[in-house]
């Protein structure tokens, strides 16, 4: 797996750039950077142009402040197409404008390269306390800055996303894309803003890159398999999260996510893997984080098989999701938290071939030292552990 990821992004760094030809949508389809023009227009017409070109093509979007409605690329292309933004998408800050919840959305696309330096700015502010989705089944959703459907074979370098409504960036149906140098900021008290959510998606890289948002930093939904996620600055936010996993019927298999030379910092979670209880079945696997720093994180190393927010299942009934093969190796800092890892898995299956190797976390706060929680699982150790592993129980369980 890992000769392969590197394979693969030596590929990215070894490949010439194919020349192409420039489109400018200023300069030939008469976009205008005042803040107030709608750029959709010229954006589409620019889009069909490249899309139907047999030879690549760069839309090149300059410097400035635009207004952007709303932009659906879809392909099939006939070559390879980039996206050179170097000013500024403004969304409309009204969230009811909106007929689905999507700003901007990119589709059936091979071989896709977005770069340049600019920002998707969804101006979120407004919208963020009319997000209860964690506690209205019936909210209306909220759009997502960027989603990328059935891309494959694309490179998205040098880009920021801000202040989403929702989801800054939605991965889903892709096959080998990367993120490079990404860049999420949003207020810590953005609501459900995850950074980059991936789901149903094979060869996914997030390396060299910040997130802050209100919400994951990186989430996987099911169907997410060979994630690398790498030398990623996280917080605030809410950590890198596996899951929530077995809320809804026929979810596919997690497989093969490796997170490492990460730092979090002031985060509510650190590394973290959830299902529900009472839960469909389902199942991931292959799952390792290594070389992560904690700064201040709450609740670093989780497994949480009983995740249940706003009590809105049965926890009386064990989870059903297979957790398997889970490392975590060389994770160290400072937690918020006193419970510095958390490994509570289910007990109609409990966690399998799981590894805690070389922990060290620290707690300074009033209740005393760190320490570590277990419940049907065995992890196997090795190296230092700080806090002792399984040291303390869940209330009325005995110790592994």
């Amino acid at each position: 797996m890992n000769i392969a990821i590197t394979a693969l992004l030596l590929l990215f760094t070894l490949i010439p750039i194919v020349e192409c030809t420039d489109i400018d949508v200023v300069a030939k389809f008469g976009a205008v950077a005042d803040g107030q023009t709608d750029l959709s227009l010229p954006l589409m017409n620019a889009w069909k142009e490249a899309c139907a070109s047999p030879e690549p093509v760069n839309i090149v979007i300059p410097e400035g402040t635009y207004l952007l409605s709303e932009a659906t690329l879809n392909g099939p292309c006939q070559a390879p197409i980039s996206l050179q933004l170097q000013g500024t998408l403004m969304a409309p800050e009204d969230p009811t404008v909106f007929k689905e919840p999507t700003w901007v959305s990119i589709s059936y696309v091979d071989s896709l390269t977005m770069f340049g330096g600019g920002v998707f700015d969804g101006q979120g502010a407004t919208a963020w306390g009319q997000n209860d989705c964690s506690k209205n089944k019936n909210c209306v959703k909220l759009p997502i800055n960027i989603r990328f459907h059935n891309v494959k074979n694309s490179l998205i370098q040098d880009i920021t996303t801000k202040d989403s409504k929702q989801f800054h960036v939605n991965v889903l149906g892709c096959s080998n894309i990367t993120f490079q140098s990404f860049t999420v900021s949003a207020p810590e008290e953005s609501l459900n803003t995850d950074g980059i959510h991936i789901g149903r998606s094979d060869g996914v890289y997030i390396l060299d890159s910040k997130i802050e948002t209100g919400d994951d930093c990186v989430s996987l939904g099911d169907g997410s398999n060979n994630v690398k996620v790498q030398g990623v600055t996280c917080g605030p936010g809410h950590g890198i999260s596996i899951g929530s996993l077995g809320k809804y019927k026929n979810e596919e298999p997690i497989s093969g996510v490796f997170v490492t030379q990460c730092t979090l910092a002031n985060t509510m979670n650190g590394v973290r893997i959830k299902t529900w209880p009472a839960s469909q079945p389902g199942s991931a696997t292959d799952i390792h984080f290594e070389d992560i720093t904690m700064d201040n994180v709450g609740n670093p190393i989780l497994v949480d098989q009983e995740y249940c927010p706003w009590n809105q299942c049965d926890l009386s009934v064990p989870s059903r999701v297979q957790l398997s093969k889970l490392s975590f190796k060389n994770i160290r800092g400072t937690s918020k938290t006193q419970i510095a890892v958390k490994l509570i898995c289910s007990s109609g299956l409990p966690c399998d071939e799981v590894e805690l190797a070389d922990i060290d976390l620290t707690y300074n706060g009033p209740e005393g030292p760190a320490i570590s929680q277990c419940s049907n699982v065995h992890p196997a150790l090795s190296g230092v552990q700080n806090p002792a592993a399984c040291s303390s129980q869940p209330t009325g369980e005995a110790a592994p």
